[in-house]
């Protein structure tokens, strides 16, 4: 269950309520009753840093599959550029 951080815009009041995604937000201050509660818009308690699965899987992985598709076709004309020059040492 995520925590939201909510405050009161009427006495300035601040809580942070561990709530379900599927709950109603909660309106009416608990310090001093107004119904001026309302959810913060705050920065995730995480963040990714160094060398995890993240930078090494998805970082580059969009330009992966066309370099091993030009690789393959370069691969493909490698051996035959080989074969030539060894049929005309022979």
């Amino acid at each position: 269950m995520p925590i939201y951080a909510y405050k009161c815009d009427s006495c300035g009041h601040t809580k942070d309520v561990l709530q379900k995604i599927s709950d109603a937000p909660l309106t009416v201050c608990p310090a001093c009753g107004a119904e001026a509660f309302s959810k913060q818009l705050t920065a995730p308690g995480f963040q990714l840093k160094g060398s995890g699965w993240y930078a090494t899987d998805f970082k580059n992985g969009g330009s992966k599959p066309a370099a091993s598709t030009s690789s393959s076709s370069d691969s493909a004309a490698a051996p035959a550029a080989a074969a030539a020059p060894a049929t005309a040492n022979s």
